[in-house]
């Protein structure tokens, strides 16, 4: 697929997905939905990239949807509407887990880097990335309740677990928009740079991953974590990563994996996500 409104680029192990719509603060279409789909589905199946960081060109992040027509921004009967969000028409896709499945699916850790506002589904449509860092002049928002619409984006879902019920529904009911201190606080960034130290910050978390973690491990830390992290008891896991941890015992990877640890060596793990996922993943399919 060919981008209009991203940009992707690979910086050693680092792929940098770029949100480039900065003239309309990079505010959400359903065609930036499907190129940024698309461009994690590419990432997710090159063995060289060892992480995925998502970023907005210019002052933000990504402002929300894009209402510059006006108050029928969000009707999705029309094509303003359509525009934005896909449709609602019977029998056409809307393609509403496009983007939130391919985040959900991916193999690859992601890294959300918000370099300025993050509203609405600025915000939403990267719950699913399991690093959040933001720039000092990042600001953000569940703004749709003061829009009369509900949040989307599987957000009622997945903010509850990144931040606990009660912050997300006081965030969620309240609206308002808050600044990168209170998302610290909350639970829903992880560090806060200055502006021209943000990119590098979330290279430096790639790289950390790239030199001493195998590429199979990680995959399956992030789809054991996502899946299993929200059930109510750990049985159903237990089912699931006792067998792959026996599996994995003979591997390449562990075997050197401990080589390393007691050579005191960097590791240089040999297996690869495209070919090398242990037996019985994924299981849950």
């Amino acid at each position: 697929m060919a981008y209009e409104q991203v940009l992707l680029e690979k910086d050693g192990p680092a792929a940098i997905i770029t949100l480039n719509r900065p003239e309309k603060l990079n505010a959400f279409t359903n065609q930036l939905g499907r190129e940024l789909a698309d461009a994690i589905r590419a990432c997710d199946a090159d063995d060289d990239v060892r992480g995925i960081i998502i970023t907005g060109a210019g002052r933000h992040f990504c402002a929300g949807a894009d209402i510059s027509d006006g108050a029928d921004a969000f009707d999705t009967k029309s094509g303003t509407g359509a525009k934005n969000f896909g449709t609602t028409e019977p029998g056409k896709d809307r393609d509403g887990a496009g983007f939130i499945g391919a985040m959900y699916a991916c193999q690859k850790p992601l890294i959300a880097a918000f370099n300025g506002a993050a509203v609405g589904v600025g915000i939403t449509m990267v719950l699913p990335t399991d690093i959040k860092i933001a720039s000092e002049k990042a600001k953000f928002g569940f703004a749709f309740a003061q829009r009369g619409l509900p949040p989307e984006a599987g957000s009622a879902w997945f903010l509850p677990q990144l931040v606990g019920l009660p912050q997300a529904l006081r965030w969620c009911m309240t609206g308002r928009v808050f600044e990168a201190q209170e998302a610290l606080e909350g639970g829903l960034i992880s560090e806060i740079h200055p502006p021209e130290e943000l990119l590098p910050a979330a290279k430096r978390i790639v790289a950390e991953i790239a030199q001493n973690t195998a590429p199979v491990s990680v995959a399956l830390v992030r789809q054991l974590l996502w899946r299993f992290g929200p059930e109510a008891a750990p049985f159903d896991l237990l089912k699931v990563d006792g067998q792959f941890a026996l599996t994995l015992g003979s591997s390449p990877d562990v075997k050197e994996g401990v080589t390393a640890f007691l050579e005191k060596r960097p590791p240089a793990f040999p297996g690869k996500v495209s070919s090398d996922m242990p037996e019985g993943y994924p299981w849950w399919k």
